[in-house]
């Protein structure tokens, strides 16, 4: 059942799961305007009989409050705000972050080092630099796997998903359209049941694609982190490709590299079995 915490003026809604006083888990879901916390709490709960899983909306997004600013250093703020309220103001937790929640779990675990004992990261990049020069290789992997997404344009790509949207359903309707990109085995009728029951927000989207929240870069800080640092990708991952995880795993001191076989953008539900198993092996 959803709940609602106030924090730093918005309201957050957010599940938690798992024995009272065990060591807290904080996932950082992806998509910026249109994520939310329902995939991550259906794939990270099995941790569950060891660890409390709290997985939440940012602020902008979902069933949490469209409270501004929709900004990077906010959505971290709030992160830490929540760390608070549920581990007190000392106790170290682990955060785990894929896609857009990867950026900001690498912010994190930069701002409040003393505060993350454990970072699992989840398909995602060190910085826009990097994903500038994979927005190259997403349009070369559209071409390639144009058969795949047909409603799906270079244009679209290049000028919605990788910069604004006109309205709500313009978002939603191409996303819709760029949903066969991201699974390996890919279900039109899931997808389409998954994007009804999604908020699309436009202006939180563009808000967090604007300067200077789109050209973040983290690489020559990760050097700061130190947290026990785990990094899980999807082998065919088409929008954050191992080799973005491979240039985070070298810079962070300790880091392990797992890259999942047959798994694209979202290999923690995909391999979900898989993916648990090497958290709780790294959670030990």
């Amino acid at each position: 059942m959803v709940e609602y915490i106030s924090i730093n003026g918005a309201q957050l809604a957010y599940r938690l799961i798992g024995p009272a006083n065990a060591p807290l888990i904080i996932t950082l879901h992806g998509g910026r305007g249109f994520g939310d916390h329902k995939s991550d709490f259906k794939a990270y709960s099995p941790l569950f009989s060891s660890h409390r899983v709290l997985s939440f909306d940012f602020r902008g997004h979902g069933q949490s409050s469209r409270t501004e600013p929709f900004t990077f250093d906010q959505l971290v703020d709030d992160v830490e705000g929540i760390r608070q309220h549920f581990s007190g103001t000392e106790q170290p937790c682990i955060v785990c972050g894929g896609s857009f929640g990867g950026f900001l779990a690498q912010q994190y675990a930069i701002t409040y080092p003393s505060k993350v004992s454990h970072l699992i990261l989840r398909g995602t990049a060190p910085s826009h630099h990097r994903m500038c020069h994979d927005e190259d290789t997403a349009i070369h992997t559209l071409e390639q796997r144009a058969s795949k997404a047909p409603g799906l344009s270079i244009k679209f790509l290049k000028d919605k998903i990788f910069g604004r949207f006109e309205s709500d359903l313009e978002f939603r309707l191409i996303m819709y359209a760029a949903a066969p990109l991201y699974s390996e085995h890919f279900d039109a009728e899931v997808a389409l049941k998954h994007n009804i029951d999604t908020a699309f927000y436009a202006k939180s989207h563009n808000d967090l694609y604007a300067e200077p929240e789109k050209f973040f870069d983290y690489r020559h800080q990760l050097h700061l982190i130190t947290a026990k640092t785990l990094i899980l990708v999807g082998e065919w991952d088409w929008i954050c490709p191992p080799e973005q995880s491979k240039d985070i795993a070298s810079r962070v001191p300790g880091a392990h590299l797992e890259v999942i076989r047959n798994a694209n953008h979202g290999v923690h539900l995909e391999k979900n079995a898989e993916v648990i198993a090497l958290i709780k092996q790294h959670l030990l």
